[in-house]
């Protein structure tokens, strides 16, 4: 059964040539996107379109598979006229940046960044003005309990910490397995010492946090926030944070960044916005909060993750081949 990949790096197509033995691999660079072949299976990545003028090139495609949990770039519609079937990578992180919450937690709570800051910049050994705060005991309250949610959750418990949780679609038997409650996203604000973010961005969860409801957090609590920008009204977070209602905050991700549909497109081409968040970076008043830490979009990126699109692939790929398809998408 053949196989035509696109937009494969190097480590790519020798990690899928060791685990797809008895497949016949084709690779394909960017120049060649509209060859023809005789391929039953496609396999691309989200800067490769499959349309109905590219799908005229596979007179033989049985299969579409996507490394990429979104799949607006197929047009799945066609795929499904002409009984092609299409899959893609639904979760491939969610340990990955639950972990990524959590070290930035642990380095606004125990002030990691200073500390290391201080040594290495300064030559001061010393822990003056330095005291952090345990985890173990303090409230913790989740935004979201989808797959990163609920890894946030189990990463929170070995903590010690009490958990609470807010969904607009609330899990009970979750809540049971994992031992937390679900409350109203205003008693959330009001009971939690941390809040993290694990929603995705939507115009139903725009500002999420904003002006209307950061009065409502406890006072001297934390925000973590390793989903999406847009979730969060800068503004109103600023003056939350200027004022000592937060007592701290860690962003992986800015609302300035744009919206991004996921991960997979800085993996293609680096972050979109680049250049623009330069100029935005340079005079961002949360960057010169010494409470406030902000790293560059990176909770998804270890090569754990990335490995791991991979494997679900290959899992796809042998799924069709048995006549057993997994990860099926609808049109």
């Amino acid at each position: 059964m053949k196989i035509a990949f696109f937009e494969t790096k190097p480590w790519e197509a020798e990690y899928l040539k060791a685990r797809l033995p008895g497949f016949d691999l084709e690779f394909y660079g960017d120049e060649q996107k509209a060859a023809s072949s005789d391929a039953e299976i496609l396999c691309n990545f989200i800067g490769f379109r499959v349309n109905a003028e590219v799908l005229g090139h596979f007179p033989k495609l049985k299969y579409v598979t996507t490394r990429s949990t979104g799949y607006d770039h197929i047009d799945v519609e066609t795929c499904a006229k002409k009984k092609i079937l299409v899959s893609n990578v639904p979760t491939y992180g969610e340990n990955t940046v639950a972990e990524f919450t959590f070290a930035l937690l642990l380095a606004l709570s125990r002030k990691i960044y200073p500390s290391v800051k201080r040594v290495r910049e300064e030559a001061w050994f010393s822990c003056d003005d330095l005291q952090g705060f345990d985890l173990m005991g303090k409230t913790i309250g989740v935004i979201g309990t989808g797959h990163i949610g609920t890894y946030a959750i189990k990463i929170a418990a070995g903590f010690g910490m009490h958990v609470i949780a807010y969904d607009p679609y609330p899990k009970p038997e979750l809540a049971k397995v994992y031992n937390f409650e679900y409350v109203s996203l205003e008693e959330l604000l009001t009971q939690s010492d941390v809040i993290s973010l694990h929603v995705p961005y939507m115009p139903a969860t725009h500002h999420i946090l904003s002006r209307k409801n950061l009065n409502l957090v406890k006072p001297g609590a934390v925000l973590i926030n390793t989903a999406r920008g847009g979730l969060v009204e800068t503004a109103a977070l600023v003056e939350a944070l200027k004022s000592g209602r937060l007592a701290g905050a860690a962003m992986d991700v800015l609302e300035e960044e744009g919206f991004i549909k996921e991960e997979a497109e800085m993996l293609l081409s680096g972050h979109p916005n680049e250049e623009q968040l330069k100029t935005v970076l340079a005079d961002h008043e949360l960057m010169h909060m010494p409470n406030v830490l902000i790293t560059p979009h990176n909770a998804f990126n270890t090569k754990e993750a990335l490995t791991r699109i991979l494997d679900t692939t290959v899992s796809n790929i042998q799924g069709f081949a048995k006549s057993s398809p997994i990860n099926l998408v609808k049109a």
